[in-house]
């Protein structure tokens, strides 16, 4: 690792003040619109026969599951009542989300089923949507597969030999986007790298990812090779696995591209970056024309009870939106007693710690951290009007999904947020049922305009 980023990181935390209070603004639910868990697409005519069905291998031995539907989806030791393997490709994850200007959304799936070793044969896809907000529903208007037709990918792919090289989950966990006007860009957390596409999914470039003159890389970046000897130095890496880019926003006039790790760097003695006792994430600036990094980055630091972020988008030059959580589940009313023994009839870990903060990145921030403004909480959003369609309670809505990785503007008083249900993993709506993806339009007006 170079030794000049992580000095200069050093003296800044030194010089770092403590955060002012955090501001809390009010959110009011509009509207509700639900896509069922269980929805099933059919993988393109001329895929091969591995991709026509999918999950057979998140077995725990990752041996080949035999027969659609004989392996039961599971959140801990909760079933939540779907089965793989899939006859066809899961819509389902549902990993950032971008407002155009016809009132359509663009929105991806992620990697698959949780990881590089059991996702190969998970289509990697970006999804054109509508909300139909009046019945609560959500139009699935064309899907995009991705492929890499012209081997613009730095290592073999899955569908190496393929007459038709679709890209999986295996080969990168695509995890946020950005449509424009040529085709699409995309964080990936594997590298981590951005990926730029065509409109019609075909790979076009691969980006690594530098901070300053240091390289980052995740355990699971394909440069990294485990050596022979168990007792050689380990290949070294500076970010952990799935802590690439779970956010990525565009400047508004789209030329630069602002990539937000989920996880935060690793300094040379283990420890990682913080700002004022607090993980910092990494926010860094590509020039869109060049396709390179400029050396401009800004810090993200986590709330206290923060873990991770789940999407970014920028709401004017200096502005952006950030989806900050927990790795909590479920409502507190239905805790396990003792977190260490999670039952079939409880929450483990319940949900807390579920917002939207606003954030302000500026010439005079670069390099320091990035100004929290304040933040919309996710847990408890004003439902006077009784406009939900699920979860909640008497005067309120509630999101306690343990991943809500969707969240953009509107207007200048509404955003649209949205969860990741982990398909068919994650049950925090129900004890018993997959979560289905649920998207929400928020009236945040005060908000939006906060200084």
């Amino acid at each position: 690792m170079k030794n000049h980023l992580f000095a200069s990181v050093s003296l800044f935390l030194l010089a770092t003040p403590a955060f002012a209070e955090e501001v809390v603004f009010p959110a009011k639910l509009v509207s509700h619109a639900i896509l069922p868990a269980n929805t099933i697409i059919a993988a393109p005519a001329d895929a091969p026969t591995h991709l026509k069905t999918s999950a057979k291998f998140t077995t725990a031995d990752r041996k080949r599951a035999e027969g659609i539907g004989t392996l039961p989806g599971k959140d801990g030791v909760r079933a939540t009542g779907l089965s793989m393997p899939f006859d066809g490709q899961a819509m389902q994850g549902f990993s950032g989300i971008k407002t155009m200007e016809d009132g359509t959304f663009w929105s991806l799936s992620d990697n698959g089923f949780g990881s590089k070793i059991n996702s190969s044969d998970s289509m990697l896809m970006l999804h054109h949507i509508k909300f139909d907000w009046d019945a609560g529903k959500v139009e699935h208007l064309e899907t995009v597969f991705l492929s890499d037709p012209n081997k613009k990918a730095p290592f073999p792919i899955v569908m190496e030999g393929a007459e038709q090289r679709y890209l999986t989950g295996a080969d990168f966990d695509v995890e946020s986007i950005q449509p424009t006007a040529d085709g699409f860009w995309v964080g990936e957390e594997f590298g981590p790298y951005i990926l730029k596409f065509t409109k019609d999914g075909k790979l076009t470039d691969v980006i690594p990812t530098t901070v300053g003159e240091t390289p980052v890389k995740s355990p699971d970046n394909p440069t990294l090779v485990v050596p022979a000897n168990p007792t050689a130095k380990m290949p070294a890496f500076n970010l952990k696995r799935s802590g690439g880019y779970e956010g990525l926003a565009m400047s508004k006039d789209g030329g630069r591209l602002y990539g937000l790790l989920e996880g935060p760097l690793f300094l040379e003695d283990g420890s990682v970056e913080k700002v004022d006792g607090l993980s910092a994430l990494r926010i860094i600036e590509l020039d869109v024309a060049s396709k390179s990094w400029t050396g401009r980055s800004w810090l993200y630091p986590l709330s206290e009870g923060g873990e991770a972020i789940g999407d970014f988008n920028m709401i004017d030059d200096t502005t952006a939106l950030v989806i900050e959580r927990d790795n909590g589940e479920g409502t507190a009313d239905k805790a396990c007693a003792d977190p260490k023994k999670p039952e079939t009839t409880c929450f483990a870990s319940p949900a807390k710690h579920k917002r939207i903060y606003k954030i302000e990145m500026t010439d005079e921030n670069v390099g320091k951290a990035a100004r929290k403004i304040g933040y919309i909480d996710l847990m408890k959003i004003a439902d006077p009007d009784n406009k939900k369609r699920q979860g909640g309670g008497d005067g309120f809505y509630d999101m306690p999904f343990v991943t809500i990785e969707d969240v953009d503007v509107i207007d200048a008083t509404h955003i649209v947020v949205g969860n990741d249900n982990n398909l068919p993993f994650s049950a925090g709506r129900a004890l018993d049922k997959a979560d289905d993806n649920e998207f929400v339009l928020l009236e945040v007006g005060e908000f939006l305009a906060a200084k």
